[in-house]
């Protein structure tokens, strides 16, 4: 009862401690912005820099402003940086987690993804609290990683020399002859009392000594257990174990007393203690037992060998006392672990590059510099590799390793044309062609004429020395030797000219520009681009072809040259091959036209498309190829519609894709399967061709997307889109009279019929239609003899905001008459059948306001008075 009680009052006093620190942190926390400028960030770890930005946030500052106020308050400049860029750093090194914030950037820190931040930054760190200093003492990161665990195992088999003590429960098992177990627990006495026995003393024995005495004392009970040959054995096992409490003083993190099981060792303790501070010693580490000296602990020996012969397994009422380290060094430079040693006295430089893990494959190993303190000043050691062995830094010793210089002893490197460019190494007397024969000879394409070798002088700046690299390899030239760090430079013939190519234009399948060949001719050229159009002229091709001395004025040199139709070679063709650059122009043939359709709709006999037969084709001749008029039909409300020069009509190249891809479907073997072997290679080659001029508009359309295509009018009618809608259609209504044009064919109202035009007959017409400014927009039945105003009537009179004297009509044909006014007497025009009677809106006038009268007043009294004066004088 009395243990429990004590257990409870330790528990108690750990909690109390526990709250009390979180407190204090928590005071000191919060008045961490009040005391900013005294704070040395190097001494913060990640979480407390966490902490100080969080506690910024939520007296509404952010990030940027928390340094400018560190700085307010008297924080160095130096320090202040530092904090900016810790900040940074730490918001900024895990932003693929998550969204970051950076430093300048003032976003709520409190916010959701910055808390998501820090949790990653915490899970992916495991020494996310430590400081920058405190990462750098060697051993220090051994008792904070999260992800070790110094817990002692409890199962193992039980030690022998294990010290049995009160609250040991002992596992007592006999068999053989006699057989029996007992389940037995150590008083605080020390003892155990067995049955039929009685009392027997284990505490302060080891296991091994237990077992003898108890084989000893239950002998007299199971005699089989003891003479020269048993019969009967006994095994003494642990059970549960008991607990030990443990002093932890000096320089650790957190001291005090713990409890711990009876198998913890000192490593144990010290993980449960958080490990020495950072002042706290790593090499002599000191366990009192009895208030006598029982072991010192040397971590590094752990850390750096494996070793833990002096890591002895704890008894109850053990007292660990760190002591403040003796003497700490700081290693620098290319070694496998940066940092802060602690050595002992008598230790050398070679036992501290073993601690550190030895020089890295960069380090300059011959000589290393030492910062010692010296009085009152700082001296410098150069420390040759001779010494190390014999060198003892002393405390507060910085110690420097240089890397090796970046620079090559017999390095020699060949680019350009060879098949195998790169680094070589330089043997004695090397030459240009022993490199060019170890980087497996030259390339096909390699500019023969002339290489440079780069050379590295003396003073390491750059020379150049010209090679003539084909004499050489002939054995024409004197080969040269290299040094070291050459660099031979083998020129790509086709890197120093410009490509070369051929175009061509007009009537071929595929214009453009064609990778140029040797002794290529046009008529692989027109091959090369698809062949000729039907609409090709092969008996004038032209051939332009660039002037190299311009001297003479003249800009190019023009050919002309008649091909077989069938594309065999000629003569002429034949004694013209292309040079680079040339330009081929393929015309069209002047008796080649496309066919040009119109079309008739309404009352003729028969209706549909037509081709232009003459090129001076008129409107009575399609009537008469389309049968006439019939007897429904209303010449005089007949009109023409006609493409305006805004239509955009479809380019040859778009009329012959479609016509490529009404055959494509024609021969689609997936909706006609019966076709013939002819018929499945057509669809193949058109195919082909469909793909082909796909691939080319993919490319046009990506070059044209890359430019930024704006078109300006200069004329002020684009500013109206209403306007710019009438200006810009892309067909007109053309008034005719077709009774006229039927009577006197070949007149000039009988107009010559163009590409696109529509001619429409309509049917004998019966109404009249009435919009703009009526009160009833409608359509009235057409009475002979009737005016405008008897069918303005018919849909209830003008509008207030009807303009009367701009009334036009407009005719089934196309055509429109204005009214016409003279002395106030309004001529109205006829009305026919068909017609459609327009009354425009009267525009909007701006009143004027008692400001512009009074302007307008005084201008006229301002006038008057001038007119006056110059009366008088």
């Amino acid at each position: 009862m009395i243990a429990y009680s004590l257990h409870k009052v330790n528990a108690l006093r750990a909690l109390f401690l526990t709250v009390t620190f979180l407190l204090a942190a928590s005071l000191a926390w919060s008045q961490s912005l009040a005391d900013i400028q005294n704070v040395k960030v190097d001494n913060l770890s990640n979480a407390q820099i966490e902490q100080l930005v969080k506690r910024a946030e939520a007296n509404g500052i952010n990030s940027s402003q928390l340094v400018a106020l560190a700085q307010e308050r008297g924080m160095p400049p130096s320090e202040a940086a530092k904090l900016g860029r810790r900040i940074s750093e730490l918001m900024n090194g895990n932003a693929s987690q998550g969204q970051v914030m950076g430093s300048g950037q003032g976003r709520n820190l409190m916010s959701e993804p910055q808390v998501d931040v820090f949790d990653s930054l915490r899970r992916s760190d495991p020494y996310y609290d430590l400081t920058p200093e405190q990462k750098k003492i060697f051993g220090f990161k051994l008792f904070h990683n999260r992800q070790l665990d110094f817990s002692p195992s409890l199962n193992l088999p039980t030690p022998l020399s294990y010290i049995i003590g009160a609250g040991d429960q002992l596992l007592i098992d006999i068999y053989g002859a006699s057989q029996q177990a007992y389940d037995l627990t150590v008083s605080p006495e020390g003892r155990i009392f067995i049955p039929n026995l009685g009392p027997i003393q284990v505490g302060g024995a080891s296991v091994e000594a237990a077992t003898a005495r108890l084989k000893t004392s239950l002998g007299r009970i199971y005699s089989s257990l003891l003479g020269s040959s048993p019969s009967s054995f006994l095994q003494l096992r642990l059970g549960n174990i008991r607990s030990i409490k443990v002093s932890m003083v000096g320089e650790v993190v957190k001291p005090g007393t713990y409890t711990l099981p009876s198998f913890a060792s000192v490593f144990n303790a010290l993980y449960a203690a958080g490990g020495p501070n950072e002042n706290g010693a790593f090499r002599t580490i000191q366990v009192y037992r009895n208030s006598r000296l029982e072991a010192t602990v040397d971590i590094y020996d752990f850390l750096s060998k494996g070793d833990q012969s002096s890591n002895i397994t704890l008894q109850d009422n053990d007292v660990i006392i760190v002591p403040p380290f003796q003497s700490r060094v700081e290693l620098v430079g290319p070694v496998r672990r940066e940092g802060y040693f602690e050595v002992k006295p008598g230790e050398s430089l070679a036992d501290l590059y073993q601690f550190a893990g030895g020089f890295s494959s960069k380090a300059f190993r011959d000589r290393v510099t030492v910062r010692r303190f010296d009085q009152d000043r700082r001296k410098v050691i150069d420390v040759a590799s001779d010494q190390y062995e014999v060198f003892v830094p002393q405390d507060g010793d910085e110690i420097l390793v240089g890397e090796v210089l970046d620079r090559f002893t017999n390095r020699v490197q060949v680019v350009g044309s060879v098949n195998r460019a790169g680094e070589f190494s330089l043997e004695d007397g090397m030459t240009i062609s022993e490199l060019i024969e170890k980087a497996e000879g030259l390339r096909p394409e390699a500019f023969l004429s002339r290489a440079t070798l780069y050379r590295t002088n003396t003073d390491l700046t750059l020379g150049a020395l010209p090679i003539d690299l084909s004499g050489i390899l002939e054995g024409n030239a004197v080969d040269v030797e290299l040094k070291n760090e050459d660099l031979l430079f083998i020129p790509n013939r086709y890197d120093i000219q410009e490509e070369y190519y051929v175009k061509i234009s007009g009537e071929v399948n595929f214009p453009g520009t064609y990778p140029f060949a040797s002794q290529m001719t046009v008529g692989d050229l027109i091959l090369r681009s698809g062949g000729f159009l039907e609409s090709a002229a092969n008996s004038s091709i032209e051939i332009a072809r660039r002037v190299r001395d311009a001297t003479s004025g003249r800009i190019a040199e023009i050919s002309t040259l008649t091909i077989d139709p069938n594309l065999k070679l000629s003569p002429e063709e034949e004694a013209l091959p292309l040079s680079p650059f040339d330009h081929v122009f393929i015309r069209r043939s002047p008796g080649f036209e496309r066919e040009q359709l119109i079309s008739v709709r309404g009352e003729v006999m028969y209706p549909g498309e037509f081709v232009i037969q003459n090129a001076n084709e008129r409107i009575s001749d399609l009537i008469n190829r389309a049968g006439g008029l019939s007897q429904f039909a209303y010449p005089k409300g007949a009109n023409l519609i006609r493409r305006t020069v805004y239509y955009e009509g479809k380019s040859e190249d778009e009329l012959r894709e479609e016509s490529l891809k009404q055959l494509w479907e024609r021969l689609n073997p997936e909706t006609n399967r019966n076709l013939n072997e002819a018929e499945r290679m057509l669809f193949e080659r058109v195919d082909k061709k469909l793909t082909d001029i796909e691939e080319e508009k993919k490319a046009k359309r990506l070059e044209e997307s890359s430019m930024d295509q704006v078109m300006v009018f200069s004329d002020t009618l684009s500013i109206d889109p209403e306007l710019n809608q009438a200006r810009f259609k892309t067909e007109d209504m053309v008034g005719i009279n077709l009774e006229f044009i039927m009577k006197n064919p070949g007149s000039e109202a009988d107009l010559i019929l163009m590409e696109g035009d529509i001619l429409q007959v309509p049917k004998q017409l019966q109404t009249v239609r009435m919009v703009g400014e009526v009160l009833l927009p409608t359509t009235a039945r057409y009475e002979k003899g009737r005016t405008l105003k008897y069918y303005i009537s018919k849909a209830g009179g003008f509008t207030e905001n009807a303009r009367k004297g701009k009334a036009y009509v407009v005719y089934a044909n196309g055509d429109a008459a204005q009214t016409r006014g003279f002395l106030g007497i309004k001529n109205y025009p006829s009305i026919e059948p068909g017609a459609e009677i327009v009354i425009p809106q009267k525009p909007q006038r701006e009143r004027m306001n008692a400001a512009g009268w009074i302007g307008i007043a005084s201008s006229l009294a301002t006038l008057g008075i001038l007119v006056e004066r110059l009366f008088s004088n």
